[in-house]
């Protein structure tokens, strides 16, 4: 049921949004030199990688000054990809992931395997289902790059503090997963983005 559902939720969003998309593609390819996507490798079920997509935010290369973002006053994130990381829709391409099966619209948020590779025996019971596009992680910690913004050590803060504290709530996704909790998270979702 729930793979149904992300297919054709994942096939219609795709269709719907595709003049959508392309402007925001062209938009991305004016502001400055790359591609329009960008694609990292994430951890998803199984402990296994795939490549992620998202429309490209940063300038080429920005990976290698560190995997973690702390807010618009990172230099490395382009004109238009402040206004594409406020509203989330540098995630829309990830209904590609979707539809090909590497992602799901609910789950746990995958994450790099730097971090992956951080998580004791609980955490990675998040890696026994698809990870998504939102959850409660995602609800919560809408605003994580200006959390680690005030961080003197960003990284620090996000592996001892934000990284365990979002594993927490995927595990409470997983323990109360199914259908009604998948639609709440999507509406709560579109609220949050909204407001």
């Amino acid at each position: 049921m729930k793979r149904l559902f992300d297919i054709f939720a994942s096939f219609m969003g795709l269709v719907f949004l595709f003049p959508f998309l392309l402007v925001i593609g062209v938009l991305i390819v004016a502001d400055s030199r790359g591609g329009v996507f960008y694609r990292q490798v994430r951890v998803g079920k199984g402990n296994k990688d795939f490549r992620i997509f998202k429309f490209r935010t940063m300038r080429p290369g920005s990976d290698k000054a560190g995997l973690l973002t702390v807010g618009a006053k990172d230099n490395r994130i382009t004109g238009i990809g402040i206004f594409l990381r406020k509203y989330k829709i540098d995630e829309f391409p990830q209904l590609l992931n979707v539809l090909i099966g590497d992602m799901s619209i609910v789950g746990p948020r995958p994450e790099v395997r730097k971090y992956v590779d951080m998580y004791n025996e609980e955490q990675l019971t998040v890696l026994n289902v698809r990870p998504g596009i939102t959850d409660y992680a995602s609800i919560e910690y809408h605003n994580e790059n200006e959390l680690l913004a005030k961080s003197t050590e960003p990284e620090k803060t996000y592996i001892e503090e934000v990284m365990p504290a979002k594993l927490k709530l995927n595990l409470r996704y997983i323990s109360e997963a199914g259908m009604l909790t998948d639609i709440r998270i999507i509406f709560r979702t579109l609220a949050k983005i909204i407001s």
